[in-house]
């Protein structure tokens, strides 16, 4: 049997392990764009349940400690390999509900459990994934509890078979058989399964290691489990001077006594007074000691592990509040935005469209559920519109969607053009179908080009890229490498366009000056004179060029 503090201790090895293993995750993405890579949002989604799991008693049940992790991770999830990873655990709190303790068959529904939720929840389910790995898993521990009932050898085999899955994830997607890697969110999975195992035989859960502050590609990183790598080996800090006797003993005979009940021991021998300090689980016997020597004063005593549990929680508080963006709003209208952008023109622009609230992320920036979550409570409608705008945060959007009080459609945005393009499609007139369908619709009339870099050397799709070289996507699909910002973007124009298009949008970054954006909007208005050509300066990082094509 598991209790509940084998597995709190286990589930914070596996969160403690895949934030000092991230970086060996990331590494394994093969897409050379820069993006919200895996292990970092592995990372930040499990960091959420950390924080939460570090102020559970060691008294606390399976189902105390499977329901706090669930429901952290659920607003935590960050990119769609976070979502998944949060409804995997979900599993754990399905399964283990009002139990005290889990045995085998507990474990084995908890994995069947949770795939089946993951599974569900991505619309086109692709196979050499994570998805794949918690998948065969699973049915490993089918076969494996019908032959024992011990949990360790049981999720033993889950381990073995997780490797299995994740070392043939090569032969079922080509791009990582081409770039010699293995899927990196089934290798998140695998890392953070592997060192609940260490816990569940008996070893003492993972510690930080030291690392970057920001990551690879300089967001800032949200995993704190360095928040609880104070190591308290006793409990009571003892502190006081004594006024020596006339017959005073050598104090070095009080400092040994010192360290044979604790640590960190002080024993400062002064002409009149001896300074001591102490850690100790025995804080009257220091005092007894001392009173051997002569009269005690400025007697201190102080429980730390008291003092460091406030310390968390009240930097969880800080930390809640810092991140609370929205104030929560009663509906006064029928219907309201919620917009994800990065770069303040592009934030104006969803605002002057009708967006109530703006959430700051997108590629390299996937915001949380809960992030999304604040924004729906703070639109002030009955019915709230979500619009991502990147492929890699709709499913942790239409998560939002279960914890609202008010209804929420998640429409399918996967960028920034097709997100104003929805909001411009938008009838305040007309019924929520009728909105839904018209805006769904005009997603498919955008076509959408990025300017961007390469973020790592790849070879990927026929094309072999060098880390710098400006990228050109084309709907999401690398079109072609250059080397010069302005002619990727005005060749990249002239593939989107053809005599049919009535409207090209060019929305530069930060990253580009307003003479070259100039330039290439004069240079585009040239060439397709009959078509409505704008300059729009968003501000956005990453994109050098987001170009919307209509």
């Amino acid at each position: 049997m598991i209790t509940g503090k084998i597995l709190r201790d286990a589930f914070i090895s596996g969160a403690v392990t895949i934030a000092n293993k991230k970086r060996d995750v990331d590494i394994l993405n093969v897409y050379p764009v820069p993006d919200g890579d895996t292990g970092t949002n592995m990372s930040m989604t499990m960091s959420n349940a950390l924080r939460e799991l570090q102020f559970l008693e060691d008294t606390a049940t399976v189902s105390q400690v499977a329901e706090t992790t669930a429901a952290a991770l659920l607003r935590g999830a960050r990119g769609n390999s976070g979502v998944i990873l949060s409804l995997i655990f979900r599993g754990f709190a399905r399964s283990f509900k009002d139990k005290i303790t889990a045995d085998c068959e507990d474990f084995r529904l908890a994995l069947e459990l949770g795939v089946e939720g993951a599974y569900k929840a991505v619309m086109t389910p692709t196979e050499g994934t994570i998805l794949t790995v918690a998948r065969l898993a699973s049915e490993k521990a089918n076969e494996t509890v019908k032959t024992t009932n011990d949990v360790v050898a049981l999720w033993s085999d889950v381990c073995l078979e997780a490797k299995a899955a994740l070392d043939n994830t090569p032969n079922q997607l080509p791009v990582l058989k081409k770039a010699g890697v293995v899927d990196a969110g089934g290798m998140g999975l695998y890392v953070i399964w592997t060192a609940i195992l260490d816990v569940l035989k008996g070893g003492e859960p993972a510690k930080p290691v030291d690392a970057p502050k920001t990551d690879t590609i300089g967001a800032p990183s949200d995993t704190t489990v360095g928040d609880f790598d104070e190591e308290i080996t006793h409990t009571y800090c003892t502190e006081f001077i004594v006024r020596k006797n006339a017959d005073c003993k050598d104090a070095s005979l009080l400092r040994a006594f010192l360290e044979t009940i604790g640590d960190c021991v002080v024993a400062v021998d002064d002409d009149d007074i001896i300074k001591v300090h102490v850690h100790t689980e025995h804080p009257g016997q220091a005092i007894e000691e001392g009173l051997l020597f002569g009269s005690l004063i400025n007697l201190k005593i102080d429980n730390m592990r008291y003092q460091h549990e406030n310390k968390m929680k009240e930097a969880a508080a800080a930390k809640k509040q810092k991140q609370q963006k929205f104030t929560p709003a009663a509906p006064e209208k029928p219907f309201g935005f919620v917009a994800v952008a990065s770069g303040a023109g592009i934030e104006e622009l969803f605002r002057n469209l009708g967006a109530d609230c703006i959430v700051r992320g997108g590629q390299t920036m996937n915001p949380s559920t809960d992030d999304i979550l604040q924004a729906i409570m703070a639109t002030p409608a009955e019915t709230v519109f979500v619009l991502p705008n990147n492929k890699n945060i709709i499913m942790a959007a239409e998560q939002a969607v279960k914890l609202a009080d008010r209804k929420v459609c998640v429409l399918q945005s996967r960028t920034i053009p097709q997100g104003i393009t929805a909001m411009m499609n938008y009838d305040p007139d007309a019924d929520f179908d009728t909105n839904r369908l018209n805006m769904t619709k005009s997603l498919d009339r955008v076509s959408t080009g990025l300017i961007t870099f390469a973020a790592r050397d790849s070879d990927f799709e026929g094309h072999n890229i060098k880390k710098g070289e400006i990228l050109a996507l084309d709907n999401g699909k690398l079109a072609f490498a250059e080397k010069d910002i302005s002619k990727a973007a005005y060749k990249l124009t002239k593939r989107l366009a053809d005599g049919n298009t009535s409207f090209i949008t060019i929305i530069h970054g930060a990253d580009v000056s307003e003479s070259k954006a100039e330039e290439l909007y004069q240079r585009v208005s040239d060439k397709f004179d009959d078509a409505e050509v704008m300059l729009i300066n968003g501000g956005q990082p990453v994109y050098y060029y987001i170009i919307s094509v209509e």
